[in-house]
């Protein structure tokens, strides 16, 4: 579900707004159908998670290609092998074809340059040309290296960044895993504003691992329920991945300015 994912309010009324656009009467309507999405952002902003949720919001089977499986030792197997992922993702089509850390197939690092050039070229010319129901939801931790024809327009609709969540983002990131605990009356028993203001830098990922951190001494003290000072414990324990990230996240953010991407939150820092 949706709620599941916290915060990135214009990525998610994005794909809420394509949600049937697969159907026949959004072709009677005259709609294209989406060719897909590129998330990029350093790890643990919940693009992976994007994914799996848009799968089960739209209703279709959602294929994970494993970009490393597709490169092979045998000369020629490559290119078999994209043709053959393509080729599955056609007939169960309806779906959502996840590739996650698309750099890593095409950014030149795996394989030889020449292999990895006509394996880009396949899965660009079946981009651009495809006609079944096949939306390609891309990720990407580092987009330096990638070629610019993989995110021209006719390939991916849209291309967002999940930056750092703001401040109200890691509230509602903060609520959603404290509720996957079986948490409830949350307002009422955390100061939840003081942990966002606390844990300023922290990933979503690095939001529910706080949670569980947080579920140990609490554990082990008589099996008492957490409170927010377990809370901030933990997030005094952490030390965020983005403070070695900082000059891939400013690059990320002039990409926004630039028109290049768009910011996936509705929220600003």
């Amino acid at each position: 579900m949706m709620s599941n994912v916290g915060g990135l309010g214009v990525l998610k009324k994005w794909l809420d707004e394509r949600q049937e656009a697969f159907s026949q009467e959004a072709r009677d309507y005259g709609l294209s159908a989406p060719k897909g999405v590129a998330l990029v952002g350093i790890p643990g902003t919940g693009k992976s998670l994007c994914a799996k949720v848009t799968a089960g919001h739209w209703g279709m089977t959602l294929l994970r290609m494993d970009v490393g499986a597709v490169f092979s030792g045998l000369l020629g197997s490559s290119e078999r092998n994209i043709r053959e992922a393509i080729r599955i993702a056609e007939v169960i089509a309806p779906c959502v074809l996840w590739v996650d850390e698309i750099e890593k197939a095409f950014a030149g690092s795996t394989g030889d340059s020449g292999t990895a050039s006509r394996v880009l070229a396949t899965f660009l010319t079946w981009m651009q040309e495809k006609s079944a129901p096949v939306f390609v939801f891309a990720t990407a931790n580092n987009i330096d290296r990638l070629p610019p024809e993989l995110f021209r327009k006719g390939r991916f609709d849209e291309i967002f960044f999940l930056d750092l969540p703001t401040r109200a983002e890691r509230t509602r990131i903060l609520e959603v895993h404290l509720k996957q605990q079986g948490i409830s009356m949350i307002s009422q028993r955390f100061n939840l504003d003081a942990v966002a203001k606390m844990t300023e830098g922290f990933v979503g990922a690095e939001l529910q691992a706080l949670v569980n951190d947080a579920m140990f001494p609490a554990f082990r003290d008589n099996r008492r329920e957490i409170d927010t000072d377990d809370l901030l414990a933990a997030a005094r324990e952490m030390v965020p991945l983005a403070k070695s990230h900082e000059k891939h996240i400013e690059t990320l953010r002039l990409m926004v300015d630039q028109g290049l991407v768009r910011n996936a939150s509705d929220s600003f820092r």
